[in-house]
């Protein structure tokens, strides 16, 4: 079981002012991750942490050196443009690197004078995926949505009855994850509306959208391992919104 840890305390302030304005979303008890760069530049992008309003460059942590040990380590990983190699560090170190941060954010840190030079406006930044992802599982968790999506392709049997025994969940197409603010363009593919006596190419004419929740996998299990559930909290690195995009009209063909 994961326990909260003294980076969860409420009475927690940040010298970045804005981190202590009511309503914020990223409050010093709210670390999250990303992949940045300053808008219009041609800056390499490196990871960073939301604070406030702000986002603290993790490459120019890295070379202020304030940090150290396990800390140190994971803040020279995530300067790359991408955080893969941050995450096969594995759970140890990201906590080591979210707990340094939190008590160099505090009011009062001794750090504040060389982390504020690595903080850089939010609204000055865009961002792009934060992670090279190799696979992408999608997994049905609720039995209101499972039982809507089944109406569509089965409507006298809209659950199957594995449904409340195992993870239902299928490989989607790693390639078309995007970063928020991508446009996105209506698909087109074979569709046999009712009644038609053959399928024919089209743009999608009953396109789905879901906001669901993604889960970063950080470190992996050997080849033909097992994992127990005690344990698979040690190997999620995060969490994020995903918007899904589904084809219904394809999917139902398909």
């Amino acid at each position: 079981m994961t326990t909260l840890n003294e980076t969860h305390d409420p009475s927690l302030t940040s010298w970045v002012a804005s981190a202590n304005q009511p309503g914020t979303d990223f409050p010093i008890q709210n670390l999250p991750f990303a992949v940045f760069r300053r808008k219009g530049s041609h800056e390499a992008f490196r990871g960073g942490v939301a604070i406030g309003d702000q986002v603290l460059d993790l490459a120019a942590v890295a070379a202020s050196a304030v940090l150290s040990g396990e800390a140190a380590k994971a803040t020279q990983a995530a300067s790359a443009d991408k955080l893969n190699a941050l995450m096969a560090l594995g759970q140890p170190v990201w906590s080591a690197l979210r707990l340094a941060l939190s008590r160099a954010l505090r009011s009062g840190s001794k750090d504040e004078g060389k982390l504020s030079a690595c903080l850089v406006p939010m609204a000055a930044v865009e961002y792009a995926l934060p992670a090279q992802i190799g696979d992408y599982t999608d997994f049905y968790t609720s039995i209101h949505h499972a039982t809507n999506i089944g109406k569509l392709f089965r409507p006298d049997n809209p659950l199957l009855p594995n449904f409340k025994h195992l993870p239902v969940a299928y490989h989607s197409r790693v390639s078309s994850l995007v970063v928020s603010d991508t446009p996105c363009h209506r698909p087109s593919g074979q569709i046999k509306p009712a009644g038609d006596s053959l399928p024919r190419y089209a743009p999608s004419q009953c396109l789905d959208f879901e906001c669901e929740v993604g889960v970063y996998v950080g470190q992996g299990s050997a080849l033909g391992s097992t994992l127990s559930l005690e344990k698979a909290a040690q190997h999620v690195f995060g969490l994020s919104l995903l918007n899904d995009w589904s084809a219904r009209d394809m999917q139902t063909w398909e």
